[in-house]
């Protein structure tokens, strides 16, 4: 049996098929291209990094200036900040009632002397008497009893004068040694007494200053590489530190860890570390806050840049590329300390795996198709783009 089709259905037909096409080829969206990123190949490398720790600085001294006795201030000889010298005059403390006190000893001085002198003229014609058998041995002895009562009271009031000129002598406060004066908290007319709680002020010898931080036990541990050798030899062994102030610079002169505490606190875990820095300027003052740095040789490492890694849930991870150029999430584990820029890995990476380090923490996620461009030739293309 034949089937008759006409123009008109065959032109139907076409017509359909050519639609079909076409919708065919609008349901077939074209692939989105891979983002070019740059990506670092890992290898072994050498880095110095730095321990860091919060620190105090103290003068090598810090001497608070009490009175020695009770009085008002008279005159105060010095100015908060300035520098002093050993023996300087700092503060007078009246002295009317020290030298009322003074003469009076004296007078009872040359009192008791001159009993002294009456007492051996005594004694003396006592005993010229007794040889002649004249008076009796008790009558000279009372006579050589009094002298000697005579010289203990002469004793007695040569040491109560040299107890009122010391009390003299104290009113004037002076430096026991060189540095900067401190703050001065009472001035001219104020009451000055050993038994305040505040001092008059504190000299601070500033030619060298200590930086006071804390080592905890780990790191004690480390130091000594887990007690193979002493801490007197760990310290003897550990390089020049550096010191970075509360603004920010870096102090120019390295110091050096003079001791660790041998007691290892229970409440904190730690022990004090003590590093000496030579002052000659002056820059730094007893007070200061600053952060100690201890350089850290690391040798034959994976280092990558820290903006290489992401965090989650307190671990550390990085966007590893496999061979089909798809981005695998790889956790790693690094170094605590680090210089600021790059961490050292411990675990996750060897050395020729690829890493992606663009992008990192913003437009990269995991099972992602890249088209990798070396980080170096990215940089050296991005700098020839800036010179133009």
């Amino acid at each position: 049996m034949k089937i008759k089709v006409s123009k008109l259905t065959c032109m139907s037909l076409a017509v359909a098929a050519l639609s079909l096409h076409s919708c065919g080829s609008k349901q077939q969206a074209p692939q989105a291209t891979a983002p070019s990123l740059a990506v670092l190949t890992v290898q072994n490398a050498d880095s110095e990094l730095n321990h860091n720790y919060p620190a105090t600085i103290k003068g090598k001294t810090d001497i608070a200036i009490r009175p020695q006795v009770t009085g008002f201030i008279t005159k105060v000889h010095v100015d908060e900040g300035q520098a002093v010298h050993k023996g300087q005059v700092l503060f007078t403390i009246d002295q009317v009632q020290y030298q009322a006190a003074v003469d009076q000893a004296e007078a009872a001085v040359n009192s008791a002397k001159t009993a002294v002198a009456t007492a051996q003229l005594t004694e003396g014609n006592k005993r010229h008497l007794l040889d002649k058998n004249i008076i009796s041995e008790y009558e000279w002895q009372m006579a050589a009893n009094q002298l000697s009562q005579a010289k203990a009271q002469l004793s007695q009031a040569q040491a109560a004068l040299t107890n009122a000129r010391k009390n003299l002598a104290y009113t004037t406060v002076t430096a026991p040694s060189d540095g900067v004066v401190g703050t001065i908290p009472n001035r001219e007319g104020s009451l000055a007494s050993p038994s305040s709680a505040q001092p008059l002020t504190t000299v601070s010898d500033n030619s060298d200053v200590y930086a006071y931080f804390s080592l905890n036990e780990k790191d004690i541990l480390e130091l000594t590489d887990g007690g193979t050798k002493s801490l007197n030899e760990a310290i003897a062994a550990m390089p020049p530190v550096k010191l970075t102030l509360a603004n920010g610079t870096k102090y120019p002169l390295e110091g050096k860890v003079a001791t660790v505490s041998g007691v290892i606190d229970n409440t904190t875990g730690s022990a004090s570390v003590r590093a000496i820095f030579d002052n000659p300027s002056g820059m730094l003052r007893s007070g200061n806050t600053a952060q100690i740095s201890i350089p850290v040789s690391v040798r034959d490492a994976i280092i990558i840049p820290q903006k290489a890694t992401f965090e989650l849930q307190d671990l550390k991870y990085v966007f590893t590329l496999n061979d089909s150029n798809i981005t695998v999430t790889t956790p790693i584990k690094i170094l605590p300390v680090n210089n600021g820029k790059e961490y050292v890995v411990t675990e996750g990476l060897k050395p020729g795996d690829r890493i992606v380090i663009e992008g990192v923490g913003t437009s990269v996620r995991g099972d992602m198709p890249v088209n990798p461009v070396d980080h170096a030739a990215k940089a050296t293309g991005a700098e020839e783009r800036q010179a133009q």
